[in-house]
């Protein structure tokens, strides 16, 4: 018998949430997201998440800022924001990031309910 648990999710084709996160493959206990060519602009509102989140910069740059800590992010940066964490983010040059979310952010509301 074959494994049939592998998924391959297109991000051409996959589904976009309301804050132009690119939902990818997810599992029960993880899911991935691509956040494609966010443009600059002002902070994004302050939020605090029911996940945790790991995240890989892909190309351009970003301010986070997490819990009273600024971190520069840049491409080949990661970075973690824990559960329950205050953070936002300033987008400074086009950007372009993959994040994994523990629990799967897309799952209950969790990703459209901003705390």
């Amino acid at each position: 018998m074959s494994d049939t648990s592998v998924i391959n999710v297109n991000s051409q084709t996959s589904p976009t949430g309301k804050m132009g996160q690119k939902y990818l493959a997810s599992g029960i206990k993880v899911s991935m997201r691509l956040w494609e060519n966010e443009q600059p602009g002002e902070p994004k509102p302050e939020s605090q998440r029911d996940y945790e989140t790991i995240g890989y910069v892909i190309q351009g740059r970003a301010e986070l800022h997490l819990e009273g800590q600024k971190v520069l992010l840049e491409p080949g940066s990661s970075w973690v924001v824990p559960e329950g964490a205050s953070h936002t983010y300033r987008i400074l040059e086009p950007f372009t990031a993959v994040e994994a979310t523990c629990p799967p952010a897309e799952v209950h509301g969790r990703d459209e309910d901003a705390v």
